[in-house]
């Protein structure tokens, strides 16, 4: 096995964890700090990608593509907030379950009749297309690279907000004692819709990065979504540090399984045989994960805190 094509599919995992991490970032603050699980926060993904996609095809700039799509989620999550989640905090989490599945199937028909059932297509910019040469001659796509440093300029400038600002201490108070601080003058009502449009623009920009290197299409933000409740599990529910540490783990052990397993199977086995077991084993792999995680530590790897 080569060792270059090795460290490119470590990258690959990386670049895969960078873009979990910015749908479970929003995720793991709504969870925390609101108390909702929010099933259609795959839609918000979705959402942003198709609005980049159209952008692109219309204006041809892939800037102004991200910056529809931060735009267009953002609101999206303003309006069901402000008109449907509201309604549902101090429901239990049954209700919350079946009224954002709900808006699932909404987002979908919608999406669907305004952007037609055939997948949509986000070319990668010029100057972000074609590879770098890294050390030890290990050649890359440019855009991938870049996808990672995004994710980490995010990340910085997530915990930057929670652990600095005003705005990020109501964020934590309000995860720890939400009847307490709306005592104190702030406005809960105000913070949860920041919470949650800040969420929703983290989900959208994750699939407008994610639409330049993969078809647009209905539907794409639910096998996302289920990764990423993966991630605030393992990493602990309400932690921006969980969600990042959660998210290169699940990355790098979904990409390197399914890189690896096969490969360690055709060593005793027929090619055939190694390949259907690996690939099998290398689907359950970060579920596996999971569990080892919450046998040891059951409130997940950081939780406890929006940190």
């Amino acid at each position: 096995m080569s060792l270059i094509l090795l460290a490119e599919q470590t990258l690959n995992g990386l670049q895969f964890g960078m873009m979990l991490f910015l749908m479970a970032a929003g995720l793991t603050l709504i969870f925390g700090v609101m108390g909702l699980i929010n099933l259609a926060h795959g839609s918000l993904y979705m959402v942003g990608a198709f609005i980049a996609a159209a952008t692109a095809a219309f204006t041809g700039s892939f800037l102004l593509a991200l910056i529809a799509s931060l735009a267009a989620a953002a609101l999206a999550g303003v309006l069901i907030e402000m008109t449907i989640i509201r309604r549902l905090y101090e429901r239990d989490h049954l209700d919350q379950v079946l009224a954002t599945f709900a808006l699932i199937l909404i987002f979908s028909e919608g999406t669907r009749w305004v952007f037609g059932s055939f997948p949509l297509y986000l070319d990668i910019p010029d100057a972000l297309s074609g590879t770098v040469t890294l050390p030890f001659g290990v050649e890359y796509s440019l855009y991938r690279l870049v996808l990672i440093g995004v994710g980490l300029v995010i990340a910085l400038g997530l915990f930057l907000l929670i652990g600095k600002t005003r705005l990020g201490i109501r964020i934590r108070a309000g995860e720890n004692d939400r009847e307490m601080i709306g005592a104190l003058g702030v406005d809960i009502s105000r913070l949860y819709t920041l919470v949650f449009a800040l969420g929703a623009a983290l989900a959208g920009l994750a699939g407008a990065l994610i639409g330049a290197i993969q078809s647009v299409q209905v539907g794409m933000g639910e096998p996302v979504l289920i990764l990423a409740f993966v991630v605030i599990v393992i990493g602990g529910i309400g932690s921006i540090k969980g969600a990042l540490v959660g998210a290169l783990l699940v990355g790098l052990t979904d990409t390197l399984g399914r890189f690896l397993l096969p490969k360690a199977f055709a060593l005793v086995l027929d090619p055939s045989q190694a390949t259907a077991i690996g690939s099998a084993l290398a689907s359950m792999a970060i579920y596996i994960l999971m569990a080892g995680v919450l046998i040891l530590r059951p409130r997940g790897l950081f939780g406890g805190a929006a940190s």
